[in-house]
């Protein structure tokens, strides 16, 4: 659930999200909420809704996988957990040290011993090649650590991106437009003017 909520939330803040879970009746919840299904080849259902434990051929290729895209995007927030057990480590160390400088692994198990194999529960780590790992201890924390660090990534996205190299945002500077489609209801855009 968490997992998912995640999804819904940052989809409507406009990120493009993939997701992965090793049941494959989450594929299409995952889709549902707008998100791409990373595919791995690997498939743990087991009895009640739970995963089975994975093989060590299914540990390796699932780990393939996800260590190539892990270090193709900029946030990643797992939650991963088995209840009364260790959670299981899908995040590894080399796939952190592929990530940009300025990305975020916000790992939400980190109380079970974490899905990232940086976690520390109840910290922030900052690896060697700029990636923030933060460990919450109490779930109801995420919402402004991810919201924050999110926001400092495109800030400092956007200001090395422009040719100024700084942009100032106030209410007169910025116009309000609205988009809108017949089965949506309309999305609000800023347009931003640069001094």
């Amino acid at each position: 659930v968490a997992g998912l909520q995640a999804i819904a939330t940052a989809r409507r803040l406009g990120a493009v999200v993939e997701a992965y879970d090793v049941r494959s009746a989450t594929r299409e919840q995952v889709k549902s909420l707008g998100a791409k299904f990373v595919e791995t080849g690997v498939s743990a259902d087991g009895a009640g809704g739970y995963a089975r434990e994975l093989t060590a051929e299914e540990k390796t290729k699932q780990q393939e996988a996800l260590d190539a895209r892990i270090a193709a995007v900029d946030t990643v927030i797992s939650t991963a957990s088995v209840p009364g057990r260790k959670a299981p480590v899908i995040i590894s160390k080399a796939a952190v040290e592929r990530m940009r400088a300025g990305s975020v692994i916000v790992d939400i198990a980190a109380e079970q011993g974490g899905n990232c194999e940086l976690t520390k529960a109840g910290e922030t780590v900052v690896t060697a090649n700029g990636v923030k790992v933060i460990g919450p201890t109490t779930p109801a924390r995420c919402t402004r650590a991810i919201s924050s660090t999110s926001s400092n990534r495109r800030s400092t996205r956007a200001a090395s991106s422009t040719s100024i190299g700084r942009m100032k945002f106030s209410p007169a500077q910025c116009s309000r437009t609205t988009a809108s489609s017949n089965t949506k209801p309309p999305a609000k855009r800023w347009k931003v003017k640069q001094t």
